[in-house]
């Protein structure tokens, strides 16, 4: 396995574009399974997880080529309705091809998705929208069997609590259905209204994406069109705070403050200066040091669960304590051994971790537990005093963008190990 090296302790400067966001461009894919006519998708980042998603999305026989962030996808026919195991194991996205296959074909043979490092997140949502829309079910042998003997039609669906892939699988499904569904408790991430906004260029009648309540008009069909993937806030913010361990100031092109909800507040607080520009945002930290803010991971526009650990190693060199209470997901403090390998002083108690800021971390061979673990050992690698390695390198792949690349033109010390790790 690959790994990072970093010397650390390098303030970073220059520009750092933001690529296109991973959480939307998969579930837009997805998207292709809709329609026989071409949907063409621009600003896709080119990630291990896309990667993987294409080849499921050419089991199902759709044709594809990938450009230079333009990736086109055309199901003219859908030569298998079955998705197995060793493509489904490896990423949960790939479960939102059972609606979409059923709205088309009447029926779909779809694995269940793996475990997940970062805790259980069960498929029942998506099980349960799926039968209130007339969907059959059965579970065999770790597959989900589905069809619609009378096809699928609208209904009203009520999630008892915020579910971000429930409210994308549900719209993606309702697309086709009869009649109207409507959606109440839905996810509001930016994700969602861009998911939405690519099926309305498709033909789709949809309202109300972004908010807690979503209207899904059923059509008979839709069509091919084009759609850019807006930029990804995670990437943002993990870069944002990179400043706020390193100091120096980056402009991130394509970044769009909005998208960061109630994080752009929580990153003020702590001392850092973000500037809307044209085309990007401007960020530097105001002092020597970020100042200890508490946060509660919660559902847009509250902070997002996909930045707590680049926020805790953020805090790890912060001046004073800071709470940091995790309600979205168990088992996602896993990077919190890790930093305190590097001289962190971190406490955790169930839910919610205490992070004691120090003056500077000190390099250290480091294991990558997830994606977004990873990149907070990066974030505090290049802050660091010494040499940081981190291996499981593979979780980084999944989500960030030519990062050694991005980071390096911006004066990081920071080279890709091959092999062994």
């Amino acid at each position: 396995m690959d790994r990072l090296a970093i010397i650390g302790g390098r303030p970073l400067f220059g520009e750092a574009p933001i690529s296109g966001a991973k959480n939307s461009a998969l579930k837009v894919m997805v998207a292709s399974l809709l329609t026989d006519e071409t949907l063409t998708l621009s600003n896709v980042p080119r990630l291990a997880d896309v990667d993987m998603l294409m080849r499921l999305l050419a089991q199902h026989g759709v044709e594809q080529s990938f450009d230079n962030g333009a990736l086109t996808l055309r199901a003219r026919n859908i030569t298998s309705t079955e998705a197995p195991y060793d493509l489904v194991r490896k990423m949960r996205a790939t479960f939102n091809v059972l609606g979409p296959l059923l709205a088309r074909e009447g029926k779909a043979k779809v694995s269940l998705p793996g475990g997940c490092a970062i805790g259980a997140r069960p498929v029942d949502l998506h099980l349960k929208a799926l039968r209130a829309m007339g969907a059959v079910i059965e579970l065999d042998e770790g597959y989900v069997l589905a069809e619609a003997p009378d096809g699928l039609h609208g209904a009203n669906i009520s999630f008892p609590f915020v579910s971000v892939g429930a409210t994308e699988h549900a719209i993606l499904t309702a697309t086709l259905a009869k009649g109207e569904t409507v959606l109440s408790n839905a996810a509001r991430e930016p994700e969602i209204a861009d998911l939405a906004d690519c099926l309305i260029a498709m033909g789709a009648k949809i309202e109300g994406a972004g908010h807690s309540t979503i209207r899904i008009e059923g059509v008979e069909r839709l069509h091919g069109a084009h759609h850019e993937i807006l930029p990804d806030r995670i990437e943002t913010g993990a870069y944002v705070m990179a400043v706020g361990v390193t100091g120096g100031e980056l402009f991130l092109k394509n970044a769009r403050l909005e998208l960061l909800g109630a994080a752009a507040s929580v990153l003020a607080d702590a001392g850092l200066e973000i500037i809307e520009e044209d085309n990007g945002l401007r960020v530097k930290r105001g002092g020597e040091r970020c100042q200890a803010i508490d946060i509660v991971t919660q559902p847009f526009p509250g902070f997002p669960t996909d930045l707590q650990a680049q926020f805790m190693a953020m805090m790890a060199t912060s001046e004073g304590v800071s709470g940091i209470k995790e309600l979205i997901f168990e088992n996602r403090f896993m990077h919190a051994p890790e930093l305190a390998r590097m001289g962190a002083k971190i406490s955790v108690d169930g839910q919610t971790a205490t992070v004691r800021g120090v003056s500077r971390l000190k390099g250290a061979p480091v294991m990558a537990t997830d994606l977004r673990a990873s990149m907070s050992l990066v974030i505090a690698g290049l802050g660091a005093e010494g040499q940081t390695i981190i291996n499981r390198v593979y979780h980084l792949d999944r989500g960030f963008e030519r990062l050694e690349e991005k980071l390096s033109a911006c004066g990081a010390l920071i080279e890709r190990i091959k092999g062994e790790g």
